[in-house]
């Protein structure tokens, strides 16, 4: 009879708890474990053990057996619903398992949160001197034989943040571990993956045993992890006892890292060799200036290039032509050649005086390095587009680069990047593609420039990458929610987008009236069919550059607030996925009359209250009266985006001259003066308009029909929609946190669902809190202090007013935020003093939130010297002007900011003294004691 080979028996074991329908299963690489197929992964069954609930499983192996394996929670028919973070575990059996033995495995459930920092963000940059990749790898293994008294206990712990040189050991109330000393402790050999592990033998009537890690220092400090002793004790209810217990102890138990930064957009960057616009290779400047002040992390806006319009317009960040391709405007024509000729340099250094103004000058900055860059490209274009680093570039990035450069040809050549007027080639096709980029066209060297300057702002922001993770400083880039309707996205892969319809935001702290930012929303579904490639593959591309990235309008990808293409304001749309009201539901509540409430309510009382005697103009250009008294828009006037037209192109336009604004924000009054918006792919299907009780159609109802709404408009904004809203983020944000291992953190600000800060929780996604827009309902101003330590803190950011100019806004908030937040009763001063400034910055770099990340503008305010330019003129970003103009540039040079010691100092100090780290800081003890260890003797 041939004996088995599977003779070792594994207990799985794992404390979680699950909701009613869940259960938990274990997929891993090996056969038995399901090859990675949950649906035959092996199924864990629940055992109450005292207060918790532990999940149990148990499988045959043979004696060498390993394997990588996870926990997944599922629902009754092995659908996954959640998973662990971070890497997969590895099982590798302890040296010395025989046949018969039992191997128990204490596992831990691996959240979001423990993962982060396996993240590149630390792993590459913050930790990486830290040498863990370096360490010499040390194997476990049993210096005796075993009697049948022995248990075996192998140690588990996972040492990200551990510092180089340092060592983990083991104390504990057992003579194997110590007896709680230090220097007589149980040493862990480190097995890679930021994992320790020791074997220990313990006799059955030592347990329960009680023990806690320490690490000890190069200089020879141990440091007590915190929190409550560990223990280990044996299952004696089981038949057959384990011989070996694996006890996973997840990660060493450390006080919270926090860190700081600084953020800037690049265009904002003044230095002494750009051209009228930051650079990428000022950010070797900047990340120099941020160590010096104590900074692990430099955030920017996004570097794509957003040339759509051939205009100033194209100065919005967040508007992208190609989501892979960067932006010109950034390139540093110096670094472009060693052999510039002198005339080229004269014009350089021309531009240089030129466009050094107190603002950036779009476009001429963009056309003047686009003029050089070009004389230098036709001097060189041979020498560097036949180089093995230029071809290593092209065959990495062709599948963007081509289409790229293409789009970019006919967009020049049709004057317009609208690309459905590009005739036979307003379809895309691959065909078309090797044609248009064909070696033997006559527009080849216009196609190979564009290859030419991407190449060059790949090899100059590469380098300042690089300098930034030598000098231990995170850079941070940003992943836009959209992109522009006429864009290479939209050409390549136009069934990804939902090209009829906009993408904005509904009324909140940044908007009264929403915001309307014209990109098509995302078909999902599409998406969906290739397990969102196309986000993979900007994730794939941000990540050559970045360890970490904020994830714009993260609320988006739980639902999208959707507009139709024909609005040009933000405020009639809805929530795409969304649960909308149906015709049944509405007649059961007694609302039968669909066309009253849902198309605009314009009556001429209405009309005289608005235009006063002017009203009769504006009825006789846009209005027909279907009833007296009663009138409708014209069929050319009846969108927002037609009455644009009309009042611009109607021969009439002479009657309103000098009127225009007004009447336009009147006859949007009008226009969006419903109570319910009628689904256009469904008639028998409608939407509360938001905050419905503003509009007179609602006023004039009867009380039953206002009570009626009131109650749908709350259900539909604020409870029936959460479940949905959850299992859609959580189809798209693990998709875009897995496929790169860059530290994520989500701006959350805005009309917040109540199910978003849990999903971000459980994805370990660190969110946003700005002072002025606290998150909590019923204050007006948030408290740092209580903050929690998943999130990034900041007094403001580029979407709002900096500190100095929020101060000076308005006179009654700033009176309410020096009593109650400063906590002082006398009169505040009218400017944000720099001792202000200083109070506000401290509250944030003191508050409990993982990173404290401050606009450069309200930084350089903690000195008098930089606050001379009014307040107002350091606005980056206005949200209630969809054109605004994105051109904010700094003041004062680098170089300058580098050589005032000062503040650089002054700003450290605040680092410092807040327990936050900094570069260059020596690791300090994790708590406990803190001895110093001599000769093996405290």
């Amino acid at each position: 009879m041939v004996k088995s080979l599977n003779t070792v028996t594994l207990i799985f074991k794992l404390p979680y708890y699950t909701q009613w329908g869940q259960s938990l299963v274990i997929a891993g690489s090996e056969p038995v474990l399901g090859s990675w197929n949950v649906k035959q992964g092996l199924s864990l069954s629940p055992d109450h053990q005292g207060n918790a609930l532990v999940w149990c499983g148990q499988v045959s192996v043979a004696a060498g057996f390993t394997s990588e394996y996870s926990y997944y929670v599922v629902d009754d028919h092995k659908n996954v619903l959640r998973w662990e973070s971070g890497e997969k575990k590895k099982l590798v059996l302890p040296e010395g398992v025989r046949d018969g033995d039992v191997v128990e495995i204490r596992d831990w459930w691996q959240d979001a949160s423990e993962a982060l920092f396996l993240r590149s963000a630390f792993k590459n940059v913050i930790f990486s001197g830290n040498e863990n990749a370096k360490r010499e790898l040390q194997s476990s293994s049993l210096s005796k034989s075993l009697d049948p008294e022995d248990i075996v206990v192998q140690f588990i712990i996972s040492c990200p943040r551990l510092a180089a040189g340092s060592t983990v050991v083991i104390i504990g109330s057992n003579p194997s571990i110590g007896n709680w000393r230090a220097q007589d402790g149980l040493k862990l050999n480190y097995v890679g993956d930021s994992i320790w592990k020791a074997n220990c033998v313990l006799r059955k009537a030592e347990f329960p045993v009680k023990y806690k890690y320490c690490q000890i220092s190069e200089a020879g400090v141990s440091s007590l992890e915190f929190g409550p002793n560990r223990e280990v004790d044996l299952d004696l209810s089981s038949p057959k006892p384990a011989r070996y217990i694996l006890l996973s102890d997840g990660s060493l138990r450390e006080s919270p890292w926090r860190g700081a930064g600084v953020a800037v957009p690049i265009f904002s960057i003044r230095s002494n060799e750009d051209l009228g616009v930051g650079e990428f290779l000022d950010l070797k400047l900047l990340v120099d200036w941020a160590v010096n002040s104590g900074f692990h992390l430099v955030q920017i806006l996004p570097i794509n290039d957003t040339s759509v319009h051939g205009m100033w317009w194209d100065s919005y960040p967040y508007s992208s032509l190609s989501v892979f391709a960067l932006h010109p405007l950034y390139l540093r024509v110096q670094a472009l050649s060693d052999a510039i000729p002198g005339d080229i340099k004269e014009e350089i250094l021309r531009a240089k005086k030129q466009l050094d103004k107190k603002d950036v000058d779009y476009e001429a900055s963009l056309a003047t390095k686009l003029t050089i860059a070009k004389k230098i490209f036709n001097l060189e274009k041979d020498k560097v587009l036949n180089s093995a680093s230029f071809n290593k570039f092209l065959s990495e990035n062709e599948e963007w680069l081509k289409p790229y450069a293409a789009f970019c040809f006919l967009r020049d050549f049709f004057e317009t990047s609208d690309h459905s007027q590009w005739g036979r080639f307003s379809h895309f096709s691959k065909e078309k593609l090797d044609k248009l980029a064909g070696e033997d066209t006559l527009h080849h060297d216009i196609i190979r420039f564009h290859y030419y300057i991407q190449y060059h702002l790949y090899t100059q922001l590469s380098e300042a990458a690089a300098y930034a993770r030598k000098k231990k400083v995170i850079l941070k880039g940003d992943l836009p929610i959209g992109v522009d309707r006429n864009s290479v996205d939209t050409w390549v892969y136009p069934t990804l987008f939902r090209m009829n319809t906009a993408t904005g935001a509904p009324p909140d702290y940044f908007d009264k009236n929403g915001q309307n930012w014209g990109f098509p929303t995302y078909n999902w579904e599409e998406m969906s069919k290739d397990n969102y490639g196309w986000w993979r593959a900007r994730l794939t591309q941000l990540a050559k550059y970045f360890t970490a990235y904020r994830i714009d309008h993260i609320l988006g990808f739980f639902r999208i607030w959707e507009l139709p293409e024909h609005a040009a304001t933000g405020l009639v749309g809805k929530f795409r996925p969304s649960i909308p009201l149906s015709q049944e539901e509405l007649l059961g509540d007694g609302i039968w009359d669909f066309d009253r409430l849902s198309r605009p309510y314009v009556r001429q009382e209405l009309l005289e209250e608005k235009f006063g005697s002017f009203w009769t103009v504006i009825a006789a250009n846009f209005l027909n009266e279907y009833q007296k008294q009663c009138y409708e828009f014209k069929e050319e006037c009846n969108t927002e985006k037609k009455i644009i037209a009309k009042i611009k192109t109607s021969p009439e336009k002479s009657l309103w001259l000098e009127k225009e604004d007004c009447i336009r924000r009147g006859l949007f009054d009008l226009l969006q003066n419903i109570v319910l918006i009628r689904d256009p792919e469904d008639s028998t299907k409608y939407y509360p308009r938001f905050n419905l009780e503003d509009t007179s159609s609602f006023r004039d109802l009867d009380e039953h029909s206002k009570n009626v709404f009131r109650r749908l408009h709350y259900d539909y904004y604020f409870a029936r929609q959460e479940n949905l809203w959850r299992q859609n983020a959580l189809k798209t944000l693990p998709v875009l946190l897995d496929c790169s291992d860059m530290l994520a953190c989500g701006e959350d600000l805005g009309l917040i669902p109540a199910c978003v800060h849990p999903v971000m929780q459980e994805l370990g996604l660190i969110g946003l809190r700005i002072q002025r827009m606290p998150s909590e309902p019923n204050c007006e101003f948030g408290i740092p202090s209580q903050y929690s330590y998943m999130t990034v803190c900041a007094p403001s950011c580029h979407d709002c007013s900096t500190l100095r100019a929020w101060w000076e806004e308005n006179e009654g908030r700033r009176s309410r935020f020096y009593k109650s937040v400063i906590g002082s009763e006398d009169e505040p001063p009218s400017r944000c003093t720099p001792e202000v400034v200083h109070f506000i910055v401290q509250q944030h770099f003191d508050a409990p939130s993982m990173w404290a990340i401050f606009p450069l503008q309200d930084l350089l305010a903690l000195k008098d010297k930089y606050t001379t330019r009014p307040a107002v003129e350091e606005t980056i970003n206005d949200p209630t002007n969809p054109k605004h103009y994105w051109r904010f540039r700094l003041h004062v040079p680098l170089e300058s900011m580098l050589e005032d010691k000062d503040i650089q100092a002054t700003i450290k100090e605040l680092v410092t003294s807040s327990g936050r780290s900094y570069p260059g800081k020596k690791a300090e003890a994790a708590g406990g004691s803190g001895k110093k260890l001599t000769n093996g003797k405290a």
